[in-house]
């Protein structure tokens, strides 16, 4: 899972996957009376598998769902992507998200402009999203702080999804 890092990636991952079960498959078109060269209801079959996989919380699955739903320009640009669970929202000039990771270290993102995710922040009152855990995707960004007399690195949102 490591070595999978783009959206390409992953989707490759993901038919070798089904190349190499396709006994698995075959047995799932047949319980389910689908004719394997119907492209369309294979589809369908497919779809049902990643539901289920889903449902169970597969985290593999997840993971790997996650990077083929991802932008590949995202990758490109330097994003990394940080997990943790929301505590709040700080007002300094630009807002500041907040959240706790594993280890409970406070991690600070700043929102300097429009990213996925970004409205479901605007009007949410921070208790409300207390406790939620959010996947942060963000690229370091240098910027010159007037009160430090120097310039930093920060963290800059691409986009936040509630997990």
């Amino acid at each position: 899972m490591a070595k999978i890092s783009t959206k390409q990636a992953a989707n490759d991952a993901f038919e070798k996957c089904f190349e190499n079960h396709a006994d698995l498959l075959m047995d799932v078109a047949k319980e389910q009376n689908v004719d394997v060269t119907d492209e369309p209801a294979m589809s369908k079959v497919g779809v049902e598998i990643g539901k289920n996989l889903m449902k169970q919380k597969c985290g593999s699955f997840m993971q790997l769902a996650m990077k083929m739903g991802k932008d590949d320009d995202v990758e490109d640009t330097g994003a990394q992507v940080t997990t943790g669970v929301f505590k709040r929202i700080d007002t300094k000039g630009f807002n500041y998200i907040v959240i706790t990771d594993k280890a409970a270290a406070e991690k600070s993102f700043i929102w300097l402009r429009q990213f996925p995710g970004a409205e479901k922040f605007i009007d949410a009152s921070p208790a409300k999203l207390a406790g939620e855990k959010l996947q942060i995707t963000w690229k370091d960004m240098e910027v010159y702080l007037p009160q430090a007399k120097g310039y930093y690195t920060v963290k800059e949102i691409v986009s936040i999804d509630i997990l």
